[in-house]
């Protein structure tokens, strides 16, 4: 299935939820923040939100500095 994260073309699993796409990616749900289609997604949602072909998802990780 192909989709847009962070604006590139990519191809990822089929029947992929966020939680799925994070755990592919080697991503700590914790520390990130998810964009689907435009709409920010709760960290309580990652497990029930499907992907679908086309799909736009945007992740950002949050980095602490000083």
């Amino acid at each position: 299935m192909n989709i847009t994260l962070n604006g590139e073309n990519r191809t990822v699993s089929a029947a992929l939820y966020i939680s799925g796409l994070l755990a592919e990616l080697e991503l700590e749900p914790r520390k990130i923040a998810v964009e689907h289609n435009l709409e920010i997604v709760p960290k309580s949602a990652y497990g029930t939100t499907a992907i679908k072909e086309n799909d736009q998802i945007e992740i950002v990780q949050f980095v602490g500095g000083g």
